[in-house]
């Protein structure tokens, strides 16, 4: 019996159009994958590291370079990490995405041979795709899992517990204030609750327990914590206005629109609703929007969608989870989601 095919498609904002030249549009977009697949893909703002059966590969506006002898990848705008089995090295973005390599890394440390945790985990601390690049973790912390933000970290403990630290100004730590923390500090809200993933975007943070529910916090601006966010409800408004499709609204309806208790930042951790109870099986964000994969392979997005990364084929923000129905669709069960800045990735079962 063949093995079942899978495919990885992105929504949302491209290479090229990092580049200056005109997008592919909003169709999902079916990344190239040759006879070897892709297993893993590690995205930037205007580039992406894959990882095919051949080791990885680094691709960017009309350019395709192989990365020999690398086997994870962490990309920035301005540096790409990329960790093989003796060490860890870093280069300017320039040398990365043409592929030059044999110039002097920017960075490097030497890795022990003992079991490696996935990037950015390092031995004894973690990696950043930016000065200073390595940071030591406190050794009592025996993190298994670590996403970086704009500003700030998130790590999961060997128990499921979560740890935060870095800026807090848009309640991205979850500490329930907007003070920044210079060393990991226990999310005390998730306690007792064991978590077995977790995510940071731009400036909020997701995590997901072990019973598949899914918790929530930081700023919700353009809607990416899917609580009401009352910049999205002015600019449907004002789009309203500009296409001429604004109506007259009865008065209740205005002052309970006016009462509706918009929440730009969520500085606790908040359990989300999701449709139908739905229960959540992997969770990635982007700088300002959210995806989710759940246990029955739907995917679902929210947040900011300007540049149609929310894969509902229109440009539309939002403060609601809305399933994906394109893969619903074509029969597509979604696997895997990793959210770049502005774009989202899927790993898709086909039929």
């Amino acid at each position: 019996m063949a093995a079942p095919a899978r495919a990885w498609l992105v929504f949302g904002f491209s290479p090229e159009e990092a580049a200056g030249e005109p997008g592919p549009g909003l169709a999902p977009r079916r990344l190239e994958a040759g006879p070897e697949g892709i297993l893993r893909v590690w995205p930037a703002w205007s580039y992406v590291v894959v990882e095919t059966g051949a080791g990885l590969e680094v691709r960017s506006a009309g350019l395709r370079r192989r990365l020999p002898g690398w086997a994870e990848a962490l990309p920035s705008e301005t540096h790409l990490v990329l960790r093989g089995p003796a060490e860890a090295r870093a280069w300017r973005r320039e040398a990365a995405v043409t592929g030059a390599l044999q110039d002097e890394p920017a960075w490097s440390r030497a890795l022990p041979p003992e079991p490696r945790q996935p990037l950015p985990l390092l031995p004894g601390g973690f990696a950043t795709p930016r000065p200073p690049f390595f940071t030591a973790l406190p050794a009592g912390l025996r993190a298994r899992r670590l996403a970086l933000g704009t500003e700030h970290a998130l790590a999961l403990g060997a128990a499921g517990e979560v740890f935060t630290w870095g800026g807090g100004r848009h309640g991205q730590l979850g500490h329930g204030t907007l003070e920044s923390e210079p060393q990991p500090r226990l999310v005390e809200a998730l306690a007792g609750v064991p978590m077995w993933a977790v995510a940071a975007g731009g400036w909020h943070s997701a995590s997901i327990s072990e019973a598949g529910d899914l918790y929530m916090w930081g700023w919700n601006e353009s809607g990416q914590l899917a609580l009401p966010s009352k910049a999205l409800v002015e600019e449907r408004a004002q789009d309203d206005v500009c296409t001429g499709n604004a109506k007259l609204v009865p008065r209740q309806e205005q002052s309970a629109a006016k009462d509706t208790p918009f929440i730009s930042i969520q500085a606790f951790p908040a359990l989300l609703d999701l449709p139908q109870d739905l229960e959540v099986s992997g969770v990635s964000c982007g700088s300002r929007h959210t995806a989710v994969v759940t246990r029955g392979g739907e995917l679902y997005t929210w947040g900011w969608g300007k540049y149609g990364q929310l894969g509902h084929g229109d440009i539309a923000s939002s403060d609601q989870a809305r399933r994906v129905e394109h893969l619903v669709a074509e029969g597509l069960r979604a696997e895997e989601v990793v959210c770049g800045p502005w774009t989202t990735y899927v790993r898709v079962l086909e039929p």
